[in-house]
């Protein structure tokens, strides 16, 4: 057999240093990449500033974000690049999202850059039948301006409870875009109503 090396090589090219062994050398031609690093500026920075500004709630399931929880963890913060995006035809439509560029979200709701298709769920409390997307009517209400029928309630309770929370929930899920919910009755039943 040939002669064995005396000490493990480790990956790359290796400088000799006498007595002390073999160390790695730096690759000139190649930059140290720094962990958490992007572009010069901090990870965990830009998402404490997206955290910040979306107040560490969730865009999407709207339930508080943790920041000191792990990034690998379902429930830990991330930053979702948005996907969801007006589509159009003819020039310089469908390039910006309704909900901003970025936004914050638990691991888990994150849309994945389109991967995923993103939904808001309705609460369950609430009783609505035949409850609107909300992604979708927040895209439509931003695009055409107007009124998005968005479920029917069997009782007026139930109607306002649920037109409170739409305009509370729009509020944080699409800043830029101001409603207002009003209650059509009609067929012994309440339609839920908003106008952008």
């Amino acid at each position: 057999m040939g002669q064995e090396s005396p000490y493990i090589r480790p990956h790359g090219p290796v400088q000799q240093l006498g007595d002390r062994g073999a160390y790695p050398t730096a690759n000139p031609n190649s930059r140290a990449k720094r962990p958490g690093k992007k572009n010069g500026r901090g990870e965990m920075s830009r998402l404490d500033d997206i955290g910040k500004v979306d107040g560490w709630r969730c865009w999407l399931c709207d339930e508080a974000v943790d920041p000191d929880m792990s990034v690998n963890d379902a429930r830990g913060p991330s930053i979702d690049s948005m996907s969801s995006r007006s589509k159009g035809k003819g020039k310089g439509k469908g390039t910006d999202s309704v909900f901003g560029s970025e936004r914050l979200a638990h691991r888990g709701c994150n849309t994945k850059k389109g991967a995923v298709a993103p939904i808001v769920e309705w609460p369950r409390d609430l009783f609505v039948a035949d409850p609107a997307a909300i992604i979708t009517s927040a895209e439509r209400l931003t695009r055409k301006r107007g009124s998005e029928a968005m479920g029917r309630c069997p009782t007026e309770a139930d109607a306002v409870a649920a037109a409170g929370w739409l305009v509370d929930r729009m509020s944080r899920l699409a800043p830029n875009l101001h409603v207002e919910s009003r209650i059509q009755a009609g067929g012994g039943q309440y339609l839920v109503v908003l106008t952008s």
